[in-house]
């Protein structure tokens, strides 16, 4: 094989560019509504092919920021690339026309164009433009031609056929025979366009003269500059075999499905020799300038002339192979001759779709409206007609469609608004399917994940919160935890937690309690004390980072328990100027004569203020007793000679808590013979003003006191009614009966009275009257103190725990009475007892035994 003039690789790449420089720059061509171009092939990185951004009137400033880009399938070479700068397509890597488009004809680069927001698409083709960089070649560099001495003038003997990757004017254009005197060269075109050379006979052979000749076939192709190939052919002269081989037609056509397996019949092909003996059996073989691509497809058995399948087709790749056959006897001489096998494929539906996610925009907003787009999928079938139309679908049960574009080009767009927190991502699947028999189908599974966007406020999880604390707390103690859920995600759901501004009993609620803004827990700024606060409410606030944020409040009831932190006081008998307490009792008293009732009270509430009596030490244990629950202090015996005339008493009083707190006082009794005018310790001690003023015992005390101004001159007359009857009460019990003892109405004293007061209204003279407690802001009954009058107490105004006992016969002194009635004044800072412990309503008949009434008298009549 050789090469032409001009044929050297250093004039390789300047050929194409002399190309393109005198055809000028490519101009766009409208084709089918879409651009196209021409290019040169060979050019070098960087060549110019079009001005995209101008052609499509695109802002070349945004090209870059609209991710303008070319689309091309996965594993395929980028031959072209577009400067985002300019938006001009230039060459990226260089274009081998004969590598790219295999079969001849006209070369097109289909290109896709996407450029987003919006989302666009274009379709531009480049159609690749063949230079002359190809020389035509023979099969091979010498070839033995065989011709019998009898062959007549004429005859026409075909040659090898030269082959040229290029195509057009730069493929072989004609062959030329070097001079000789026995042959001539004649050009044919067959149906291609393609040319082949004929040796034809224009002197007969001698072989006696001259057995062999030569002659230098050469092939041009018609390109600027024009190459060239050359190839020896030997031209051998053999005696006569005058009868050549014959087809009964010239050419054949046959049709063949492209899934045939291998070993099908494609043809059976029938040629004849009027000879006998070896110079009449003929033999089938490919002619000479059969491509490589059918020798690969097709076999064909030399005796039987049987073309059968060998290799695979595609119709794809090529839809029809023509085939040279040739046929030679096998005698001396033999003469081979040509047919062509034009054999058609048939398109079968063996291509399923190919689904191509060109552009994808996730995650999605969930909040983004119906018809946002999702992604750009483009659809390919390689098959044709029927087999290659194809029909997309989404799968069911989900927010999106598909919405087409161009041909084959799909948009997944929103069909309705989403919601993260129902569905946070979903699973869509895109089936293609061809219109084929059978159809074949495709399924692509697309994950669109949804964004969270705030719009859920938080959510406590319960309504509200009940917090109980003892009191005493350690300031910074943890007392509970509040939690709120919110289902957004991220930032979103990211809560902290305050406290709302408030105040509780005039101080910032910030004084009393805190809250950690991360976790939600809260804690006792300051130790609480249950009897001055017995509950409080705060309102607490869970706001998430969003933008904007959402919150949600909930109200925390903090309710304090009360502990056993108070001992008993005792505040009747007072002792005087700080001495022992002092009391006398007439030695004509009998047994069960009341010599004094002890009373005390408990700041604390519930058990822990339930108090119980009882005597430590006593002079003589026999002569006296203490009620354990009323502090009744009564004689046991009437007393005798030997009876120290001073007794000497220590009473302890022990309230019911755990630990138990208690309190002591020392009583020393005088026995004497006759009672003087002189107040005894155990006197009643009077409401400080301020707290009475304050009380609605003082409407209830006027009352009284008016009403015993009315009712005096009466009084005197039922008197002796009044102690019958109570003589016949101390009889029957340490109670009051219920006719005579009055509960003075519920009132709600503030925190500070409670702790100041701790002093009662007297009721009227004749009466019993009860007064009652009750904790601020509601909650369990008070614990009520009962005190029973006689009719001898008028003379004071205000009485406290008052002891009165019925008069016996050895009371001779009136004066007794005024020394009962005196006031007894006590100290503010004894803590009024606390009332708001109320047991469960199954204890509630148990407990009622333990309630404390003190009967100062059980009145006479």
């Amino acid at each position: 094989m050789g090469i032409g003039a001009g044929s050297g690789r250093g004039q390789l790449f300047l050929r194409p560019l002399l190309f393109f420089l005198l055809a000028g720059a490519p101009a766009p061509r409208p084709a089918g509504g879409q651009l196209r171009y021409a290019v040169p092939e060979e050019l070098e990185h960087g060549a110019f092919v079009a001005n995209l951004g101008e052609d499509l009137g695109l802002d070349v400033s945004t090209l870059s920021a609209r991710r303008f880009r070319i689309v091309s399938r996965a594993g395929a070479r980028q031959h072209l690339e577009v400067n985002l700068e300019n938006g001009i397509l230039f060459v990226n890597e260089r274009i081998d026309r004969e590598e790219v488009c295999e079969a001849g004809g006209t070369c097109l680069l289909h290109l896709q164009l996407l450029i987003e927001s919006p989302l666009e698409l274009y379709r531009v083709e480049v159609e690749v433009l063949d230079i002359n960089d190809h020389a035509p070649t023979f099969p091979w560099q010498e070839y033995v031609l065989e011709v019998a001495e009898s062959a007549v003038l004429g005859a026409r003997f075909p040659l090898e056929s030269a082959q040229d990757p290029d195509v057009g004017t730069n493929s072989v254009h004609t062959y030329r025979l070097s001079p000789n005197g026995f042959f001539s060269l004649e050009v044919q075109t067959r149906s291609d366009a393609s040319k082949f050379a004929e040796l034809v006979l224009e002197r007969a052979l001698d072989r006696e003269q001259q057995r062999a000749h030569r002659v230098l076939l050469t092939a041009l192709d018609g390109g600027v500059p024009e190459r060239s190939g050359t190839a020896h052919i030997l031209v051998t002269v053999l005696d006569a075999n005058d009868n050549v081989p014959a087809f009964d037609q010239p050419s054949y056509g046959v049709s063949l499905p492209e899934d045939a397996p291998a070993g099908t019949l494609v043809i059976q092909l029938n040629a004849t020799d009027l000879d006998e003996g070896p110079n009449g059996e003929i033999e089938y073989s490919f002619s000479g300038h059969a491509p490589p691509r059918v020798r690969e497809l097709f076999h064909i058995e030399p005796r039987s002339g049987q073309v059968l399948l060998k290799g695979p087709l595609d119709y794809e790749r090529a839809s029809l192979h023509e085939l040279y056959v040739q046929a030679k006897d096998r005698g001396p001489s033999a003469v081979a001759v040509h047919c062509r096998v034009l054999v058609h494929l048939l398109d079968v539906n063996d291509n399923a779709p190919e689904v191509t996610l060109t552009s994808v925009s996730t995650p999605v907003l969930e909040d983004a409206p119906p018809g946002t787009i999702i992604a750009v999928i483009s659809v390919l079938d390689r098959d044709s007609g029927d087999n290659g139309r194809v029909s997309c679908e989404v799968g069911p049960d989900v927010p999106f469609e598909l919405r087409s574009s161009f041909r084959n080009y799909y948009t997944l767009v929103t069909t309705q608004a989403l919601d993260r927190e129902v569905v946070p991502e979903y699973n869509v699947s895109i089936t293609a399917r061809d219109m084929g028999s059978p159809a074949l189908l495709t399924r692509s599974t697309l994950t669109v994940p949804v964004s969270d966007v705030n719009d859920n406020a938080p959510r406590f999880l319960q309504p509200s919160y009940s917090v109980y604390v003892m009191e005493n707390n350690a300031p910074g103690a943890s007392i509970c935890s509040v939690s709120a859920l919110d289902p957004d995600c991220q930032q979103n759901a990211y809560l902290s937690y305050s406290i709302a501004e408030g105040h509780i009993h005039g101080m910032p609620v910030g004084t009393y309690v805190s809250i950690n803004s991360d976790s939600g827990h809260m804690y006792a700024l300051r130790s609480l004390d249950y009897e001055q606060i017995r509950s409080f409410q705060i309102q607490v606030q869970a706001q998430d980072a969003g933008f904007p944020p959402l919150s949600a409040n909930v109200t925390v009831h903090i309710f304090v328990l009360d502990q056993n932190d108070n001992a008993p006081v005792i505040v009747s008998p007072m002792p005087r100027n700080g001495s022992v307490a002092t009391e006398l009792v007439p030695r004509s008293a009998g047994p069960g004569y009341l010599v004094g009732t002890v009373s005390a009270v408990d700041a604390d509430a519930g058990l822990n203020s339930r108090l119980s009596y009882q005597l430590l030490q006593a002079t003589d244990f026999t002569l006296f007793s203490l009620a354990p629950d009323t502090g009744e202090l009564r004689t046991l015996r009437s007393f005798l000679e030997q009876d120290a005339t001073r007794q000497r008493l220590v009473v302890q009083v022990r309230d019911g808590g755990q630990p138990a707190l208690s309190a002591t006082m020392s009583l020393l009794l005088s026995v004497v013979e006759t009672m003087p005018q002189t107040l005894s310790d155990f006197s009643e001690f009077s409401l400080p003003p301020e707290s009475s003023s304050s009380s609605p015992v003082t409407l209830y005390l006027l009352v009284s006191l008016g009403s015993i101004s009315f009712t005096f001159l009466l009084a005197i007359l039922i008197l002796t009614a009044i102690r019958c009857r109570g003589e016949h009460c101390s009889h029957q019990g340490d109670g009051c009966s219920p006719a005579r003892c009055h509960c003075c109405p519920r009132s709600r004293p503030s925190s500070e009275s409670l702790k100041t007061s701790n002093l009662m209204a007297q009721p009227p003279t004749g009466t019993t009257a009860a007064t009652c407690h009750e904790g601020p802001g509601g909650g369990p009954p008070g614990y009520c103190y009962k005190v029973c009058l006689g009719p001898e107490s008028a003379q004071s105004d205000f009485m406290f725990l008052k002891p009165c006992s019925p008069p016996r016969n050895n009371e001779k002194d009136p004066g007794k009475h005024s020394r009962l009635g005196q006031h007894l004044q006590v100290s503010k800072q004894i803590k009024q007892p606390n009332m708001d412990w109320l047991p469960p309503s199954t204890q509630r008949p148990a407990l009622k035994r333990y309630q404390i009434w003190h009967c100062g008298s059980r009145g006479r009549g």
